[in-house]
């Protein structure tokens, strides 16, 4: 699957640690070849990111998406990416 970047998303990736940063460079190029792999964790969310899904980076960090349609071809837009507690809350899973 094709993947784009929120421009939010943009700004946020450079300050997370390199660890984080490479560990979602090596699940990008999964989640292109084939975007169900077990691996990634792909699931739909609730409120408050219905419609979006969220993949794993790490084992605490989540890349959230959305899947649209550009030029007639499904597109992944990614808009956030943090750990899961500040994504969604201690009290919120996913």
């Amino acid at each position: 699957m094709k993947y784009a970047f929120a421009p939010e998303f943009l700004t946020k990736l450079p300050k997370l640690n390199v660890r984080v940063r490479n560990a979602f460079k090596v699940q990008l190029v999964i989640f292109s070849h084939n975007h169900n792999t077990p691996q990634l964790n792909n699931h739909p969310l609730r409120d408050p990111y219905l419609g979006f899904n969220s993949i794993n980076v790490t084992n605490d960090y989540r890349a959230i998406y959305r899947e649209m349609v550009i030029q007639e071809e499904p597109v992944a837009y990614f808009v956030d990416i943090d750990t899961h507690e500040a994504l969604y809350g201690s009290k919120q899973a996913a």
